[in-house]
C-alpha cells in the first residue's frame, strides 16, 4: 500500500512540475512574442531579431505572425534565403491552412514565390510548382506580378498538348482579377464621386492605393489577353468546341466562357458559335446569355425579338457594373452591324451606370477613329476626327486607372494623326479654334496639331 502511495505521489509530483514548466514556457513566449511584435512595428529589427528566434526555436505555433514578420526579416532585413526558406516551412507546417483577410496561405505561396525569383534562388519549374500551389489556394491573393508569371507557365506547358487547360487557367484568372478590378472601381468612385472634396488622410491615402493596385490589375489582365490571343485564334477554338460540346452541352460555365471566347475573337459567323449560345441560353437563363442569344436573333432576320431579348437581358441585371459591362457588350454587336451611331449612344448609357468605365470611352474613341475616312472631304477635315477620339482616350485615362497604359497608347496614336503645322495652316484654320467634326459623329472639338 505504500509503495501504491508512494508512486501516486511521485507521479502527481511529476505532473505538477511538467504542468509548471509548460506554463512557464508558455509565459515566456508570450512575453518574447509581445516584445517582438512591438520591436518589428517600431522597425526595431535588431532587437525584434533576437526574440523572433527564440520564438522560431520554442514557440513555433503561437501566432502566424511570427512567420508574416518573420519573412521580413529573414528576406528583407538579413537577406538570408537559408532562413527564408525555414520561415516558408514551418509556415506551412504549424498553419497550413490559416486564413485572414490580408495574410492567407495563397499570398505566403505567392510571396516565397516572389523572393525566389527575386533573388534567383529557384528554377522557374521550382517557381511555377509553389505559385501552382497558390493558384490551388486562391488566384486572387496571388501577387499581381505573379498572376502573370503562373499563367505565362501554363501557357508554356500546355499550349500545344492541352489548350482547353490554358483557356480555363486564363478564364479563372481573368474573373479573379475581373472581381478585384470591380472592387476596386466601386472603392474609387465612392472616393471620387464629389469632385469639389479634398481628401485627406485616409481617404487620400486609400484612393492612391486603390489607384496603384487597379492600374497594375489592368496591366495584368492586357498582358494576360496578348498571351491568349495568340493561340485562341477561331482556327483553334472552332474544332475544339465542337469535339467538346456533347459533354458540355449542359455545363453553364463551360458554354459561357466558351460563347465568351468566340464572340471575343471575332467567330461568331461559324455555325458553331449559335450552337453554343443556344445551348448557353438553355442550361442558364441569365442576363449574360440572353444577351449572347439577342445577336443570334438578330443574325437570323429577328430583330424585334433581339431587341426584346436584350431588354431582358439587361432588366435582369441589378448590379451598375454590369449593367454597364451588357450595355457596351450592345454597343459591340450595334457596331458589327454597322449602326455606329447606335453604338455610340450605347456605350454612352454604359457610363451612365459607371461613369468611371475607361472601356466604354475607348470604344467610342475607336468608333471614332474608324470613321476617319468618311467624315471629311480633305486631309484636314479628316484628321480632326482624331482629335475627337484622341478626348475619348483622354477621359478613359482621368477616370479607370486599370486601362491606363491602354489609354495612354491610344492617346500617342490619336495625337501622332492630328493634322500638322502645314496642314491647319493650308485649311485657313488656327490651333485652338473651334471645329464641328462633320457626319454622324457631329461633336465640336479644339482645332489641335501633331507637332509636325
Amino acid at each position: 500500500m505504500k509503495k501504491i502511495t508512494f508512486l501516486l505521489a511521485a507521479t502527481l509530483f511529476l505532473t505538477t512540475v511538467k504542468t509548471n514548466a509548460q506554463e512557464d514556457t508558455k509565459r515566456e513566449c508570450q512575453e518574447k512574442y509581445n516584445l517582438f511584435k512591438g520591436d518589428f512595428r517600431s522597425k526595431k529589427y535588431d532587437d525584434a531579431y533576437t526574440n523572433w528566434i527564440f520564438l522560431m526555436d520554442n514557440c513555433k505555433d503561437l501566432s502566424v505572425n511570427i512567420y508574416k514578420y518573420g519573412s521580413t526579416l529573414a528576406e528583407d532585413v538579413r537577406k538570408d534565403p537559408v532562413l527564408a526558406k525555414r520561415v516558408y516551412e514551418q509556415r506551412l507546417e504549424f498553419f497550413p491552412e490559416h486564413h485572414d483577410t490580408k495574410n492567407n496561405l495563397a499570398k505566403a505561396h505567392s510571396d516565397y514565390a516572389t523572393y525566389l525569383a527575386k533573388n534567383k534562388l529557384a528554377s522557374d519549374a521550382e517557381i511555377f510548382a509553389i505559385l501552382e500551389k497558390a493558384y490551388k489556394i486562391s488566384p486572387k491573393d496571388m501577387g499581381v506580378k505573379n498572376i502573370y508569371r503562373y499563367f505565362h507557365g501554363v501557357t508554356d506547358k500546355y499550349k500545344d498538348t492541352n489548350p482547353q487547360k490554358v483557356f480555363d487557367t486564363y478564364d479563372d484568372v481573368v474573373e479573379s482579377v475581373g472581381e478585384k478590378l470591380d472592387d476596386y472601381a466601386v472603392k474609387i468612385a465612392k472616393l471620387t464621386k464629389d469632385s469639389t472634396k479634398i481628401l485627406q488622410g485616409r481617404d487620400k491615402r486609400n484612393l492612391r492605393a486603390y489607384t496603384i493596385n487597379s492600374k497594375s490589375l489592368g496591366q495584368v489582365e492586357g498582358g494576360l489577353d496578348a498571351i491568349i490571343s495568340e493561340i485562341a485564334t477561331c482556327d483553334r477554338l472552332i474544332p475544339l468546341y465542337k469535339r467538346d460540346f456533347e459533354a458540355n452541352k449542359s455545363n453553364s460555365v463551360w458554354l459561357r466562357r466558351a460563347v465568351s471566347r468566340m464572340f471575343n475573337k471575332g467567330c461568331q459567323e461559324d455555325p458553331m458559335f449559335e450552337t453554343l449560345a443556344k445551348a448557353y441560353a438553355e442550361s442558364a437563363p441569365s442576363p449574360d446569355s440572353y444577351s449572347f442569344y439577342a445577336g443570334i436573333l438578330e443574325k437570323n432576320g429577328d430583330a424585334s425579338g433581339a431587341a426584346a431579348m436584350r431588354q431582358k437581358a439587361f432588366d435582369l441585371e441589378t448590379d451598375p457594373l454590369k449593367k454597364a459591362k451588357t450595355k457596351l457588350k450592345f454597343a459591340h454587336a450595334a457596331k458589327s452591324r454597322g449602326q455606329l451611331s447606335k453604338a455610340r449612344s450605347l456605350a454612352r448609357e454604359a457610363l451612365k451606370f459607371n461613369p468611371n468605365y475607361g472601356k466604354a470611352y475607348l470604344f467610342i474613341g475607336r468608333l471614332y477613329q474608324s470613321s476617319v475616312n468618311n467624315c471629311g472631304s480633305g486631309e484636314f477635315e479628316k484628321r480632326m476626327v482624331y482629335a475627337a477620339a484622341l478626348r475619348q482616350a483622354q477621359k478613359a485615362l482621368s477616370v479607370d486607372p486599370s486601362i491606363s497604359s491602354v489609354a495612354k497608347r491610344y492617346i500617342n496614336n490619336y495625337r501622332a494623326n492630328l493634322p500638322s503645322n502645314k496642314v491647319i495652316f493650308t485649311a485657313n484654320a488656327k490651333v485652338g479654334d473651334s471645329y464641328t467634326i462633320k457626319c454622324w459623329i457631329g461633336e465640336t472639338v479644339r482645332v489641335a496639331s501633331s507637332g509636325k
